[in-house]
């Protein structure tokens, strides 16, 4: 990560939800360059370029994770870091761009998405949040030895729907605006995404957001389930500002079970 404060021990969460290790990885999306990050830059005295493209990427050597020090501030790309997501922080690739990490001590692999800058070690080529490390097993090693290979969309369609459309999650529905802004108070330390208090008919909700997909949407939904926060209902809506609002998805009750 870009910047980070001196002489802070960073460090894995006390209580990490147990479903970590099986997140499902991001759908690979054509986004468009981040309008930061991905300017010529210097850190500890040493200049780094910024790759045209990731087209054709590949590369072998270390990787290493980022926890709790990080969880909550702004990336290189001016995204929050959630240490619950499947991101990374690599020197050179355009922000963003989706990889595929393969941890080639024990062959599992993960989907991540570059939004941030580093690691500016040597002997490291990229810097894993700390659920993709879960998902790759070396969470408690710290570092392991990964293959990582970029990715494209998969087609026209699939990158002009995913374009059009930003998920969030609702918990709690309260009768008056104070209850969910004193409910807004507890969530927020819970989700490094943004939190605020909207009017759904004639009550309030606490809203988390926004999600790119719908699967990022659901590890939050699972998350708060699992933290016993009211009803979670992941919400829909367009560019356009059409909401599809108190929406249940099929896989709602699916999901409650999961913890």
């Amino acid at each position: 990560p870009a910047s980070p404060p001196a002489l802070v021990k960073d460090s894995a969460p006390v209580a990490p939800p147990p479903w970590l290790a099986t997140l499902p990885d991001p759908i690979v999306r054509d986004d468009p360059k981040s309008d930061r990050g991905n300017n010529p830059y210097v850190v500890f005295g040493k200049h780094y370029q910024v790759m045209d493209s990731a087209e054709g990427y590949e590369e072998t050597g270390g990787a290493s994770w980022y926890g709790t020090k990080f969880h909550g501030r702004t990336t290189s790309s001016g995204e929050r870091y959630d240490m619950y997501e499947l991101t990374a922080a690599h020197r050179s690739l355009p922000i963003p761009t989706y990889v595929r990490v393969t941890n080639l001590g024990n062959g599992r692999t993960s989907i991540v998405r570059v939004n941030d800058r580093g690691p500016f070690h040597a002997d490291r080529i990229i810097d894993l949040s700390y659920a993709a490390a879960v998902k790759l097993g070396f969470e408690r090693t710290g570092t392991a030895r990964v293959r990582v290979e970029s990715l494209a969309a998969t087609s026209p369609t699939d990158r002009d729907r995913t374009r059009r459309t930003r998920f969030y999650v609702d918990t709690g529905i309260y009768a008056n605006a104070n209850s969910a802004r004193g409910a807004r108070e507890e969530v927020a330390p819970l989700t490094a995404k943004d939190v605020f208090v909207v009017r759904v008919d004639d009550a309030f909700a606490v809203r988390i957001g926004p999600f790119a997909t719908f699967d990022e949407a659901k590890r939050l939904q699972s998350f708060l389930v699992f933290a016993d926060r009211p009803k979670p209902l992941i919400v829909l809506a367009d560019i356009r500002g059409r909401w599809a609002q108190g929406t249940t998805f099929p896989t709602f009750k699916e999901t409650r079970s999961t913890p």
